[in-house]
């Protein structure tokens, strides 16, 4: 089979968590376009004992690894006890929230993100329990979900408030939205992509984001048709009907980042 055939349905999910990863589409989008170069000029090769899909997020870290980046760069010692939340979050190693999204977001095996990331199925599975629990425990914050589905509005709720975050408004369209947005200003924003009166929830989102910045994550049926990386695109997908644990990591890394960017300005 050729190369092209082999890896064409696992790239918009390459770039999803090159994007979650990352916490941009830029980045994550020209993390993905290096790997693809450095396979296509024959600077690299995909690893022939795994699936085409393990062996390109490999590749992926590969590339990640060869230009020296980090993610958030470890303290030496430790961070101390009264250090901020943001800075205890920054103290993760990259490994752990990678091993997080690997196996919450993609679904990945434990053995298969120690494939990835070279380490033990053991220690892939240290990891990501790690990182979930650091950042369910320091990230809580306000949410506004848009969503028109009552009953997935209803278990989006659950499974933040499970995660200690306060969910303070359901809208189910546009302009419910934008007025709750005003209104309550929340932390975070969960928002499905067709709404109830045929509005669309990226419309919302971008009326929302004129009056003040939040993190957002979108929800659909179809993430593939915005992970092309054609056009100007959601860092944060998730696939819906929407996997809790997906959805639990992917609100981690969207507040992880925002809160980063915010610290950094």
């Amino acid at each position: 089979m050729a190369l092209k055939d082999r890896i064409a349905a696992h790239l918009p999910f390459l770039r999803r968590y090159a994007r979650a990863l990352t916490g941009s589409q830029a980045s994550g989008d020209a993390y993905v376009r290096a790997a693809l170069e450095a396979l296509i000029a024959g600077g690299a090769a995909l690893d022939e004992a795994l699936p085409p899909r393990v062996a390109l997020h490999k590749l992926l870290h590969t590339v990640w690894s060869s230009v020296g980046e980090q993610l958030a760069p470890q303290t030496p010692g430790g961070l101390a006890e009264g250090s901020s939340p943001e800075e205890r979050i920054q103290g993760l190693s990259p490994k752990a929230r990678q091993a997080l999204l690997l196996n919450a977001l993609e679904g990945f095996s434990f053995r298969d993100i120690g494939a990835v990331l070279g380490v033990t199925a053991a220690e892939a599975e240290r990891l990501s329990g790690e990182a979930q629990e650091e950042i369910d425990r320091e990230l809580a914050t306000d949410v506004l979900v848009i969503e028109d589905e009552a009953m997935i509005a209803l278990d989006i709720q659950e499974l933040t408030e499970e995660l200690g975050h306060r969910v303070t408004s359901i809208a189910r369209t546009r302009a419910e939205a934008v007025a709750q947005a005003r209104q309550k200003r929340p932390g975070l924003v969960l928002a499905d992509i067709q709404l109830a009166d045929a509005s669309s929830g990226i419309d919302a989102v971008k009326d929302i984001l004129k009056d003040f910045d939040a993190p957002v994550i979108f929800v659909t049926a179809y993430p593939e048709r915005l992970l092309t990386g054609d056009r100007p695109e959601p860092a944060y997908l998730i696939t819906k009907p929407f996997d809790r644990l997906a959805l639990k990591a992917t609100i981690g890394q969207a507040l992880f980042f925002h809160r980063r960017r915010a610290a950094a300005a």
